[in-house]
């Protein structure tokens, strides 16, 4: 017999529920405009610092860090979504990310202007991008979320960092 009561456990169970329904995403910023990726992604927030460029690598290729032992390849969003460039600054940072390829995990960082915040949404809430001429490839969409009156658009980081131009192999993790 359980300690718990039976009203308790029923609870219990309805909150599990809505969490798995749930999804959380890390915000960030990027010419001002509001950007999610999925936070089971994130491995970590970095505070910008040089990386070591990469010769012939494509210009939104900032080049490469040394994360414990780890060489990580680093992605200018700006650079990528062909937005104006700006100076990067205190608030700019490098998102550390997993991006799952068919093989392997990989290991990539974004710069971004700033990091916002994390929220979570239910999966219904999630609506599908409309195809419109943008900079941003509407592949990379996963999807729109509106959050207090704000459209955020959630990236698909798989198909972000996979492209064939990103190919730096890297050993499985």
């Amino acid at each position: 017999m359980s300690a718990m009561p039976a009203t308790a456990r029923h609870r219990d169970s309805e909150i599990d529920a809505m969490n798995a329904e749930l999804e959380q995403f890390l915000t960030f910023l990027l010419a001002d405009e509001e950007y999610a990726v999925d936070i089971l992604r994130v491995q970590e927030i970095r505070v910008w610092a040089p990386v070591t460029r990469i010769p012939n690598s494509p210009p939104y290729l900032k080049g490469v860090l040394n994360l414990r032992g780890t060489i990580i390849p680093v992605i200018d969003l700006r650079c990528r979504f062909a937005m104006a460039q700006r100076e990067y600054g205190p608030q700019t940072v490098v998102v550390v990310v997993r991006v799952m390829t068919d093989a392997l995990q990989r290991t990539m960082g974004i710069v971004v202007d700033s990091v916002e915040e994390t929220f979570a949404v239910a999966r219904e809430q999630i609506m599908a991008a409309p195809h419109v001429g943008s900079n941003i490839d509407a592949e990379f969409v996963r999807g729109l979320i509106s959050v207090d009156k704000k459209m955020i658009v959630l990236l698909d980081v798989d198909r972000l960092l996979n492209s064939d131009e990103l190919a730096i192999e890297q050993t499985a993790e």
